[in-house]
């Protein structure tokens, strides 16, 4: 017996996703909704062979479905999030809204899996920011390993990041340059084509920005808080896949060879790490794929016990709806969800 599963929007560029790797993974779905705001109402999305009308968000009945893939942006979800949870279902929220709130856990199935027994508090599971998803992929089984103390990061962020918005304003800077025509930003507070740009979300008063924030912070709540962490985001002339630069100081030495032997026998990562001129990963490389993949995995000389690599993923879909349908997986493993025709249980 399968599920219903509601994707709240449908429409965007990480819904649209969703739906795609839920047909692909064969998730049991029963019955699958598009849902979105009333703008968006009537508009038509794929899942699989069928296309699906989207229903509005307002007038949809949440309580006759199962599980609940949000994406619609942290205010929809602050809004509705809770609401939705209340009515019945599991909601497995894209948004930054939920994930530091000590009664919703914040999962990556290869990294936290035990905590989906805390889903039923709100009926809500947070979804990590994209960044922190694969960095923690990467850093749990090394963390097993040999305990980590500190770790320095600087991401390498993918305009589909910032949505449709985002990759519309690349194309066309891109096309402007080329011809000559206007490149004034609009989605950025700088030029994106052909340049790089030391700043994600919004400036805190230390100085960080409220998205190198994130990554401490959840990588913190998912891992160990004892981790310390340092992080610069950068936004790059990138489509689609999210890369870092990540040196990670442990309590013990672990050379490179001991780190790639861990790291390929990790779940989700995939080992790619040759001293030749193409044997390493880039996000060209990593679009469409579902793994978190390391490369150049080195000895850092300047600590006694330290390592850097470099780390890519597709952050459309493992560091968004691959990871959510990974929750709705793991929530069907364990027995968190079960649901029977007409009816649905929770095993509190």
């Amino acid at each position: 017996m399968g599920y219903r599963v509601a994707v709240v929007g449908a429409t965007g560029n990480v819904g649209r996703e969703m739906m795609n790797i839920l047909e692909e993974v064969d998730f049991p779905v029963d019955e699958i909704h598009a849902v979105a705001s009333r703008k968006s109402k009537g508009v038509e999305v794929a899942f699989g062979d069928r296309t699906l009308k989207c229903q509005d968000l307002e007038q949809f009945d949440f309580s006759t479905v199962d599980i609940v893939l949000m994406s619609a942006g942290g205010g929809v979800s602050k809004e509705w999030s809770e609401k939705i949870g209340k009515a019945g279902p599991i909601v497995i929220d894209n948004s930054s809204a939920w994930r530091m709130d000590p009664d919703v856990p914040l999962i990556v199935p290869e990294v936290n899996p035990d905590d989906i027994k805390l889903a039923t508090k709100k009926n809500i599971i947070a979804n990590p920011n994209c960044s922190t998803i694969q960095l923690v992929t990467a850093l749990r089984p090394l963390h097993d390993a040999a305990k980590i103390k500190r770790v320095v990061v600087s991401t390498y962020q993918s305009v589909s990041g910032a949505g449709k918005e985002g990759m519309d304003e690349l194309w066309n800077q891109t096309k402007a340059i080329y011809g000559l025509g206007d490149a004034t930003p609009k989605k950025f507070p700088k030029q994106i084509a052909f340049n790089v740009l030391p700043f994600i979300g919004s400036f805190r008063d230390d100085g960080y920005t409220d998205e190198e924030a994130k990554m401490w912070l959840e990588t913190q709540k998912m891992l160990d808080p004892n981790i310390k962490l340092t992080v610069t985001c950068v936004r790059v002339p990138v489509f689609v896949g999210h890369s870092e630069a990540v040196t990670v100081e442990f309590d013990r030495p672990i050379t490179p060879d001991e780190a790639r032997a861990v790291l390929r026998d990790a779940p989700g990562v995939q080992v790619v790490d040759k001293h030749e001129a193409d044997g390493y990963i880039t996000p060209v490389d990593a679009a469409g794929e579902f793994a978190v993949y390391v490369s150049r995995i080195r000895k850092d000389h300047t600590v006694e016990n330290g390592l850097s690599f470099w780390v890519v993923s597709d952050n459309l879909r493992k560091g968004a709806a691959l990871n959510a349908v990974q929750i709705a997986q793991l929530l069907d493993e364990t027995g968190t969800i079960k649901s029977s025709s007409g009816y649905r249980t929770l095993n509190v």
